[in-house]
């Protein structure tokens, strides 16, 4: 979806008013990894963190575990535009990294591109 139709879209359900608004994505990307392929896991995100974090568009880079299950990890990344994004899941670093970090894993991703539509403090 473009970011004008989630202008839209939040325009109209929250009314508010987005003119001069830029939208920006939020990447949440959940990983199960096999037990084994956890240490190479954190050992290819340390090394490629800063690249990731300054890689054009990109404003905001965390890695998280799950509370309750180890072999569990999510990024989570802040985006400028979809456009962003996509640069990014196409560029050679993007490759590189998933090419070595996908055998690791222990079950499908699951990754969700996300709009913040309010944020209440």
């Amino acid at each position: 979806m473009s970011d004008l139709i989630y202008l839209l879209l939040a325009s109209h359900y929250f009314n508010f008013n987005f003119s001069n608004t830029k939208i920006m994505i939020i990447r949440i990307v959940r990983m199960h990894f096999t037990e084994a392929g956890i240490a190479e896991f954190l050992a290819l995100f340390n090394q490629h963190k800063s690249a990731i974090r300054n890689f054009p568009g990109c404003s905001h880079l965390q890695l998280l575990t799950d509370a309750s299950d180890e072999s569990v990890f999510f990024t989570l990344s802040h985006w400028d535009s979809t456009d962003s994004l996509e640069k990014y899941r196409l560029s050679e670093l993007f490759n590189q990294v998933w090419g070595r970090v996908k055998p690791l894993f222990a079950e499908r991703t699951q990754a969700y591109s996300l709009v913040q539509l309010m944020e209440i403090a």
